[in-house]
C-alpha cells in the first residue's frame, strides 16, 4: 500500500513539475522570437511609415493581438491530433482526409519555402554591403558568394533540430540586446519628417486606413513564426502532456511581448531618424532597414553593428524556417512515394532536401529578385491563409478544436486573414 501511495506521489511531483515553467520553456520562448524576428523585421520600417504616422501607430496596437490568436490557433490545431507526435501534416489529413492532407501539405511548403528564398536573397544582399562598404574588400562573384553562405547556413541545419532552436535561442541575446542599443543610439538622430505625413493630403480616413491595409502583409511576414509551431507544439505537448495547450499559451505571449515591445521601438526608432524620401530608397535599393543605415550615417559604430545585426537576425530566421520547408518538402515526397505503395529512406529523404535547398536558394540568390516583391506574391497568401484562416476552420469542423469556439478573437482573427489576403492580392493586381 505504502508503495502505491510513494508511486502516486511520484506521479503527480512529475506532473507538478511538467506543468510549472521550466528552462526548455524558455529555450522556446526565444527559439521562436528569433525564428520571427529576422529580415521580415528588418525590412518592416521601409514600408511602414509609407502612409504617413496614424496607420504606424495603428499597426503597432495591432500587432500583439494579430500575432497572438493567430499563432495559438495554429498551436492548438498541431495540439488537437490524436498522435502526440504528429505534426501539422499529419494532423491535417487526421481531420480533412488524405485530399485534404496533400493540399495542405503542399500550401504549408509553399508558405514557407519562398521566405526561405528570401532570406538566401537577404543574406547575400548583406554580406556583400557589407564587405563593400565597411571592409573596404571586393566580393567575389554572387554565384560564388552565395554559393558559400548557403552551404554554410545548411551544414549548421545538418547537425540537428535541437541544436538549431538552442542557437537561435543563444543568438536571440545579443541580437535583443543590439537591436534595443541601436534604437537607442538612434534617438538624437530623431527629426520631425514623419510628422509633416500624420494625416494625409487627400482621402481623410479612408486613406489612412488604405495605408493600413496595404501595411498588413508585411506585418504578418515580419511576425510570423509559423514555420516552427508544428515543432514547437509537439516538443510542448512529449514534455507537458495534458497540460500542453495552457503552458503553449504562456510561452506564445512571453515571445509575442518581448517581440512586439522590441520590434515596434526599432520600427518607431528609424522611422523618426529617416525621412519618407529615405525608406523610399531604401526600398528602391532592395536593402535591408540596417544595411540602409549603415551606408546612411556617416558613424562607425552604426557602419559596423547594423550588418553585423542584420547577418545574425536573418541567419537565425533562416535556421527556423529550413525547419519548416524540409518538413514540409518531406511530407510531400512521403505522400506522393504512399501514394504509390512505396516507403522512402529517412536518410536518402534528408539528403536530397538538403540538396534541393540549396541548389534553389542557391540560385534565386544569385538571381536576386525584390524582396518586398517576394513576400507580397509568393509567402504572403499562403501564410495568411494557413495562420489565420485554417485554424479558425477547424474549430468549427474538428470536434477537438470546438472547445474554443465561441470567442471574440477568433471573428478578430479570421478578419486580419481575410483583410491580409485581399491587400496581397490587391497589391499584385496594382
Amino acid at each position: 500500500m505504502d508503495s502505491v501511495i510513494n508511486k502516486t506521489e511520484n506521479t503527480s511531483a512529475q506532473l507538478k513539475v511538467k506543468s510549472s515553467w521550466n528552462k526548455s520553456d524558455t529555450l522556446w520562448v526565444l527559439g521562436l522570437y528569433g525564428t520571427a524576428v529576422g529580415a521580415g523585421t528588418l525590412f518592416l520600417p521601409i514600408n511602414a511609415a509609407q502612409g504617413g504616422l496614424v496607420p504606424l501607430i495603428l499597426m503597432a496596437l495591432l500587432a500583439l493581438p494579430m500575432t497572438f490568436f493567430a499563432h495559438r490557433g495554429l498551436t492548438r490545431f498541431v495540439l488537437s491530433g490524436s498522435n502526440p507526435e504528429a505534426g501539422i501534416t499529419e494532423v491535417v489529413e487526421e481531420h480533412f482526409g488524405v485530399g485534404m492532407g496533400k493540399v495542405i501539405t503542399l500550401l504549408y511548403f509553399f508558405a514557407i519555402y519562398p521566405i526561405l528564398l528570401v532570406y538566401s536573397v537577404a543574406l547575400t544582399n548583406t554580406v556583400e554591403s557589407f564587405m563593400q562598404h565597411q571592409l573596404g574588400m571586393t566580393p567575389p562573384n554572387r554565384a560564388t558568394l552565395a554559393l558559400i553562405l548557403i552551404i554554410g547556413l545548411i551544414a549548421v541545419v545538418r547537425l540537428g533540430e535541437q541544436l538549431i532552436i538552442k542557437a537561435m535561442s543563444i543568438l536571440v541575446f545579443p541580437f535583443v540586446a543590439v537591436l534595443l542599443l541601436l534604437s537607442v543610439y538612434l534617438i538624437p538622430y530623431w527629426n520631425t519628417s514623419i510628422f509633416s505625413n500624420v494625416m494625409p493630403a487627400e482621402g481623410g480616413i479612408s486613406t489612412i486606413l488604405m495605408a493600413l491595409w496595404l501595411i498588413l502583409p508585411v506585418m504578418v511576414f515580419s511576425f510570423n513564426h509559423s514555420p516552427v509551431i508544428s515543432s514547437f507544439a509537439v516538443d510542448r505537448r512529449k514534455f507537458h502532456g495534458d497540460d500542453a495547450e495552457k503552458q503553449c499559451s504562456r510561452i506564445l505571449a512571453f515571445s509575442h511581448i518581448l517581440m512586439v515591445v522590441t520590434v515596434m521601438f526599432f520600427v518607431f526608432s528609424c522611422v523618426f531618424s529617416l525621412s519618407p524620401a529615405n525608406l523610399a530608397e531604401a526600398k528602391a535599393q532592395n536593402v535591408s532597414i540596417l544595411t540602409y543605415l549603415a551606408n546612411h550615417f556617416d558613424t562607425p559604430i552604426i557602419a559596423y553593428v547594423a550588418p553585423i545585426v542584420a547577418i545574425i537576425a536573418i541567419t537565425k530566421s533562416f535556421f527556423g524556417h529550413y525547419i519548416g520547408a524540409s518538413e514540409g518538402f518531406n511530407g510531400l515526397i512521403i505522400k506522393a512515394a504512399r501514394g504509390k505503395g512505396k516507403e522512402v529512406n529517412p536518410v536518402t529523404l534528408n539528403r536530397v532536401t538538403a540538396g534541393f535547398m540549396l541548389l534553389t536558394t542557391w540560385a534565386v540568390a544569385t538571381i536576386n529578385p525584390n524582396i518586398l516583391g517576394m513576400i507580397e506574391s509568393l509567402g504572403g497568401p499562403i501564410i495568411a491563409l494557413l495562420l489565420f484562416i485554417m485554424p479558425m476552420y477547424a474549430i468549427m469542423k474538428v470536434p477537438a478544436m470546438k472547445q474554443y469556439s465561441g470567442t471574440i478573437s477568433n471573428v478578430f482573427v479570421v478578419i486580419i486573414g481575410l483583410v491580409s489576403i485581399s491587400a496581397i492580392f490587391y497589391s499584385l493586381v496594382q
